[in-house]
């Protein structure tokens, strides 16, 4: 029996005891899992992987799959190489492989299709982006869900909502809306507007925490003419929400400890960024920072504080609208581009013009089912690695638990590049990960956790330059939210992750459409149109259609844009037009 980490992008990283017959069961002892794992990791082994490297479709062995991809990197120029890394794994060894490919001058592509513009403002007001735990919510008295639900992407977050008074922002009636106090079905892409209105109100109520901003902000003065300056019935119109509800809202959290709980659909949009700052600016307004029980919680900097040893100089592209028919040779890891970049027929435009795809991973999916070379990744289970939580502090080592003769690491796969090009060999990787503990990590209760959690998050300093929190009192927004049309969101199921495990490929529409479950439909937008099997859904608003994250097609019509900060993906920017087969 053996202890190991869950290394799925997901904010539990769960602890995980593997059994003698490699069965994975919840570690009892973790403060988060708390004995139960998700349903991605109680069916882990039904999965199937790939177990055989192959070449223009022929099965070939790894020595044979080493030959032809240390061949094409040889004769591809290197300014012709591309290196794209996902985030099916977010073991730390996962990221070797950047040393080779920025040590052959390659091109990597970077930022996110995630949650970087998000991460980005909050790095603008706090200087750092810090995690907010179950822990910390566990002493909270009030609970908003700001288009996140922990249902499906944290589970291990449940417990610690019950006996909260619970607020839910989002407009999806989630399953926690139906038994919140209060559920306000926003409109899509108005959160900013939402969280200005918010302040400008509780401003009006005198809720602002003035020792608070007088010691430990700047820029409030600044903030509060800005949000006031913006007619509020405005603001209710770009929201879709009634002063009735903001002021049920204020008055359910006025004198609490308010936890706000924000997820990545906020941020979808090309001002991200500024919706997150929105968002902190509203609880610091409030005081909501460095004290128990209070907080604003998003997907943090994991490796806050800790050695970065695969920080690399290289040149690179920007992640979200990469042009994969530049290049050569495509070296893809971890990733589905096919089904998760936006707008699908433009990636598979360019990876058909590629010269060479190589894809190395676990599963096999729509990106692999174009590649030239096939290279079979090991499971978590079958390397050494270290995960550093994005939903907690508590840093998960993860050893070895057996043997396998299936695929190859990614360690393994970099010191055969590193070696073959006669670049400079790597590190030991159990030197590497014991330097990444060994930077920042501290034994608390028996558990090893981040340095920087030994006091609550923020309750000594921000990290900005000032060392207090930065109002924001500017951004820029130039979609037109009146058009006609619906919006198209994306969110997430609980038995698939992405693109990754067991889909949903439905469209759900409004019930007021009068479509029933079985009927075509088109979408089309100026990306172009896409046909989708329709699924009648009582919980959206009227003016919204939905596809979960990794569905069928979910990409045809997103828009090839990245974010103003963070080089993020706006899959969100766009309505559709809607018609039935």
């Amino acid at each position: 029996m053996k202890k190991t980490t869950c290394p799925l992008d997901c904010f539990d990283g769960c602890s995980i005891v593997v059994g003698e017959d490699k069965t994975l069961k919840g570690d009892k002892d973790h403060p988060v899992t708390q004995g139960y794992l998700c349903h991605h990791l109680n069916h882990y082994h039904t999965f199937p992987r790939i177990a055989k490297p192959s070449y223009l479709g022929r099965e070939i062995s790894l020595d044979e799959a080493m030959d032809v991809l240390e061949q094409q990197l040889s004769q591809n120029p290197q300014n012709k190489t591309l290196f794209f890394k996902g985030s099916g794994n977010l073991g730390i060894m996962q990221s070797v492989t950047k040393l080779f490919f920025a040590k052959h001058e390659a091109v990597l592509a970077s930022g996110s299709l995630c949650d970087e513009a998000g991460d980005a403002g909050i790095v603008e007001g706090r200087g750092a982006n810090l995690s907010f735990s179950p822990l910390h919510v566990k002493q909270s008295e009030v609970v908003i869900l700001w288009g996140r639900n922990p249902s499906v992407t944290n589970s291990h977050m449940l417990p610690s909502l019950k006996g909260k008074t619970l607020i839910v922002i989002d407009p999806v009636s989630i399953d926690l809306a139906q038994k919140a106090d209060l559920h306000i079905p926003i409109k899509p892409r108005s959160d900013i507007y939402l969280a200005m209105l918010l302040s400008r109100v509780a401003y009006m109520e005198q809720m602002e925490d003035t020792e608070f901003i007088e010691q430990r902000c700047s820029n409030f003065k600044s903030f509060i003419d800005f949000v006031c300056g913006i007619p509020m019935r405005d603001l209710m119109h770009k929201c879709g929400c009634s002063l009735e509800n903001v002021g049920t809202l204020l008055s359910l959290i006025k004198g609490k400890k308010v936890s706000i709980l924000v997820g990545i659909g906020v941020q979808k949009y090309s001002f991200g960024h500024s919706v997150l700052r929105s968002i902190d600016s509203f609880a610091a307004l409030l005081g909501l920072f460095g004290k128990e029980g209070c907080g604003v919680g998003y997907l943090s900097n994991s490796g806050f504080g800790f050695d970065a040893p695969f920080k690399v100089k290289a040149k690179t592209e920007v992640l979200p609208i990469v042009d994969f028919g530049k290049y050569g040779l495509v070296f893809i890891q971890g990733g589905n581009p096919m089904e998760q970049m936006p707008c699908t027929p433009r990636v598979e435009h360019g990876l058909k013009n590629a010269g060479f795809v190589v894809y190395f991973g676990l599963h096999e999916n729509e990106t692999s089912k174009i590649a030239d070379l096939i290279i079979p990744a090991k499971t978590f289970l079958e390397k050494d690695d270290l995960k550093l939580s994005y939903g907690h502090e508590f840093i998960g080592q993860m050893p070895k638990a057996y043997e396998s003769d299936i695929g190859i690491s990614e360690y393994e796969l970099c010191s055969k590049l590193m070696s073959h090009f006669n670049y400079e060999p790597l590190q030991s990787a159990e030197a590497i990960l014991q330097g990444v503990i060994n930077s920042h990590s501290v034994l608390k209760n028996g558990h090893l956790i981040s340095k920087t959690y030994e006091t609550l998050p923020y309750e000594k300093t921000f990290y900005t330059s000032s060392g207090k929190f930065e109002f924001f009192d500017e951004f820029d927004d130039e979609f037109d939210n009146d058009s006609e049309g619906f919006y198209l969101l994306a969110t997430k199921q609980n038995k698939s992750l992405n693109s990754q495990f067991i889909k949903d490929d439905y469209l759900y529409v409004p019930l007021h459409v009068g479509l029933n479950k079985g009927d075509k439909v088109i979408l089309s937008n100026q990306y172009g149109q896409c046909e989708y099997i329709v699924m009648p859904s009582d919980r959206l608003r009227s003016d919204c259609v939905m596809l979960y994250s990794g569905a069928k097609n979910a990409n045809r019509l997103t828009p090839p844009k990245a974010s103003q900060e963070g080089h993020c993906a706006i899959y969100q920017e766009i309505k559709v037009q809607m018609e039935k087969v």
